[in-house]
């Protein structure tokens, strides 16, 4: 009954609202200003089903704009001024929502999805209101450790060049260890604890150049054309999540425009870059959403940016996005991306040949089962592929891998909103996992097979997560996620349990715990151990689930509806770590240990004996992006620890012990009619040095190549790392095209990082290996 008079309510109030838009525009239409359209439709955060009436009303212009939602949940604002604009969202019934300095250029329509949360209601009917706040993550089962991010942030923050990874370096405990890739240290753990998702599965890391095992690359596949807002998480995370232990990227792209039809060109020194969307059909609201992008990193070496040594590198992706609404079946959706990256090199010493390919594809259905829930189905088949060839003649070898891994999954997913209090979700994933992995090598001797494995195994995954809120402050969630590794027949329980809890107006207490788990990649499990002339055994088959038990907790404090201060002290307990066996030689089998890989795999017999701790305090200062200007300054101190078969507790390599970030952003209205945005940001990293195992320097020089003292694994350290980069933009607004100009200056003082250490033997003594100097990327892109 409520809600009923609600809609008649939130009905008369849109009414007026359409009256006003329309004078407005009258009024506005007498101006020579550029205009653009601003659509979209607004949703019920639980139950995903149109919001009836409720109302979006553009704050800063004069005179006002507004409108309200049609019976299915859209709404449309013609003649909007670009430039930028705060947008709230409110209905009777639920908490308000912002949009704060929201872009609208002349080129593109914007389109949108909104959210609201349920507001809960007294036994006299009396509405309690709130509202919903920057940052707050996408999947409302998130209780701490996580926050959304905009394509905007991924476009505009200095050093992101438009990649998720490299935007969330900006992040409390985040953190890199090579300048050269996109890989990314969460809280001192290996980057290999990351889980990359896509439309609500798992897909391959969706980077170029990336090697087996890994969570990166070189190059982000992902274009920002055509992500919507995402998720970050970094521990603790919901009951969903599996086969993650570090943080999880849950990525969300966007729907095309189902009424116009838009293009965009992009030009760089990373490459050609197209995208292009509309409508499908005449009626139905179908739309489509495609990109394309080729580049060579020869560019960059012939500009005398990037020193590639003689080496040729190409790469290209693309990606899509198709939906259909129908009437009966709910709306369907199909989805994919993929990448193909290709370095060669060939001399008269030595040459190879490097691929690392990825892609998927998908098919989502959500179907509206009744008024308060809907059940959403994904069928998806992704490919990865990693093959290098090598050729080395001075010292006789040569070395040929090829791994090549196929994932088919069907996830289902049921999600129930009781009432404005409680919501609950569960769901399962089957995933059929078949492998093809070969390596082999020959040097001055005869050829040697360190993995020769062609099969398929089974994972299954389960989960179920309820979030209940006790009253208008406190809100509770509790999940559990199970996993089934066919493979050895490993399986792990995880119990998930959030809370956030509004001690007072801008004051949020948090806290989070959860145990978690994360498969080795697959040819860890094949890896062949000689045991005579023709003979080998495989001892990992039946390795278990390395594990996390991750405990959180949290404060923040909004002093301003523009400021935020959020500090987290967090835990993390690492055991089943895979280390070496009992019965392994060698002066590095004591100290080796899975937490320390990032990358590739290894053939020597591993035992899940090993453990680990992280432990830290991060503080996090944000101004959200208002009044045309934003600022985030973090600051991380952290532990990372483990323990190998020598038993002894030493600090892991990722283990940097500090980090800290200033990011700060400023834009300006310019032109005539200040339709044209000019913007600059800069951002600093300081961090602690990256580990590394001392070298031996008289056994060194005995053997005439880097020999390490690995009884003393990663205790010594480089000096700190110190970079700053900078981003201009500047946005020129025209009659239904904008163009941007954009120049990234990374590494803008030129500073030599240290990468790490080694031996050159042609000098006699220990060098230091340096990480990317100063690289601008000036790009131009054009929307029409």
């Amino acid at each position: 009954m409520l809600r009923t008079l609600s809609n008649c309510h939130q009905w008369r109030t849109g009414f007026l609202l359409l009256v006003l838009n329309f004078f407005s525009l009258m009024l506005w239409s007498q101006t020579n200003g550029l205009t653009q359209t601003i659509k979209g439709t607004v949703l019920d955060q639980a139950s995903e089903e149109p919001i009836i009436a409720a109302n979006i009303l553009i704050l800063n212009v004069e005179p006002l704009l507004g409108t309200a939602t049609e019976f299915d949940g859209t709404f449309r604002l013609d003649d909007v001024p670009v430039g930028r604009h705060s947008i709230r969202i409110s209905c009777l019934g639920y908490e308000d929502a912002y949009i704060h300095e929201l872009e609208v250029g002349s080129g593109k329509e914007v389109v949108l999805t909104l959210k609201l949360t349920e507001s809960l209601v007294t036994m006299d009917e009396v509405v309690v209101k709130a509202e919903r706040l920057n940052g707050t993550p996408n999947n409302e089962m998130a209780s701490v450790s996580s926050r959304s991010f905009s394509v905007e942030q991924t476009k505009r923050y200095a050093a992101a060049v438009n990649d998720p990874a490299r935007m969330a370096l900006s992040f409390a405990g985040v953190n890199t260890n090579d300048d050269g890739g996109n890989e990314i240290v969460i809280r001192g753990n290996s980057p290999r604890g990351l889980l990359w998702r896509m439309e609500g599965v798992e897909i391959p890391t969706p980077n170029h150049f990336s090697d087996q095992g890994a969570s990166g690359g070189g190059i982000s596949a992902l274009s920002v054309n055509m992500l919507a807002n995402s998720d970050f998480l970094v521990s603790a995370f919901p009951g969903e999540y599996g086969n993650a232990m570090s943080g999880v990227f849950d990525l969300k792209l966007r729907t095309g425009n189902n009424e116009k039809r838009e293009y965009a060109f992009q030009a760089g020194v990373l490459g050609l870059d197209i995208s292009g969307e509309g409508p499908i059909g005449e009626e139905g609201g179908a739309s489509y959403l495609g990109n394309y992008r080729y580049s060579t990193l020869g560019v960059l070496g012939q500009l005398g940016i990037l020193d590639l040594g003689g080496e040729e590198s190409i790469f290209q992706d693309a990606s899509f996005k198709i939906q259909i609404p129908t009437t009966k079946g709910g709306y369907w959706s199909v989805w994919g991306l993929g990448g193909l990256s290709n370095s060669t090199f060939k001399d008269s010493l030595e040459q190879y040949d490097y691929h690392s390919d990825r892609g998927v594809i998908g098919v989502n259905n959500r179907r509206y089962l009744a008024k308060n829930d809907y059940l959403e189905t994904i069928v998806s088949y992704a490919v990865d592929r990693v093959s290098d060839e090598e050729v080395y003649v001075v010292d006789n070898f040569v070395g040929t891998e090829e791994f090549t891994t196929h994932a088919l999954r069907v996830s289902m997913l049921y999600n129930r909103k009781f009432n404005a209090r409680s919501t609950f979700r569960m769901g399962a994933i089957g995933s059929r996992l078949s492998y093809t992995f070969a390596e082999w090598e020959e040097f001055n001797s005869p050829r040697v097979t360190l993995i020769n494995e062609e099969g398929a195994t089974a994972n299954v995954q389960a989960y179920a997560q309820l979030k209940h809120r006790v009253g208008t402050t406190l809100h509770l969630n509790a999940g559990l996620h199970a996993t089934y590794l066919g493979l050895g027949g490993q399986m792990a329980i995880e119990p998930r349990v959030g809370m956030r809890w509004n001690l007072r107006p801008g004051h949020v207490l948090s806290a989070g715990a959860g145990l978690h788990s994360r498969r080795d990649p697959l040819p860890v499990y094949f890896a062949q151990v000689q045991t005579g002339a023709d003979t080998y055994s495989q001892p990992n088959k039946e390795l278990a689930l390395p594990k996390a038990l991750h405990g959180v907790l949290g404060y923040e404090w909004r002093f301003h509806p523009q400021w935020r201060v959020q500090t987290e002290v967090y835990y993390q307990d690492l055991y089943d770590v895979a280390i070496a066996s009992p019965n392994a030689q060698g002066v590095y089998a004591g100290t080796a240990s899975a937490i320390n890989f990032d990358s590739g795999y290894v053939t020597d017999s591993l035992f899940a004996d090993g453990t680990g701790r992280n432990f830290g305090l991060e503080t996090t200062i944000e101004k959200f992006f208002t009044n045309g200007w934003y600022a985030l300054a973090t600051i991380s101190l952290y532990e990372s620890l483990y323990t190998g078969r020598d038993g002894v507790e030493r600090n892991t390599r990722y283990a940097g012990g500090y980090v800290g970030n200033m990011l700060i952003g400023k834009e300006w209205s310019v032109g005539k009619n200040k339709t044209n945005l000019l913007g600059a940001n800069i951002r600093t990293n300081v961090a602690g040095g990256n580990r590394y195992s001392p070298i031996d320097l008289e056994a060194s020089r005995t053997a005439g190549y880097t020999v390490r003292d690995y009884t003393k694994a990663w205790e010594d350290q480089v000096a700190y790392y110190l970079r700053s980069d900078v981003r201009i933009s500047y946005r020129k607004n025209r009659a239904k095209t904008s163009s941007i100009i954009s120049i990234d200056i990374q590494n803008v003082t030129n500073r030599e990082n240290i990468y790490g250490r080694y031996y050159s033997a042609g000098s006699d003594k220990i060098v230091e290996e340096t990480q990317l100097g100063l690289i601008p990327i000036l790009n131009y892109r054009l929307e029409f």
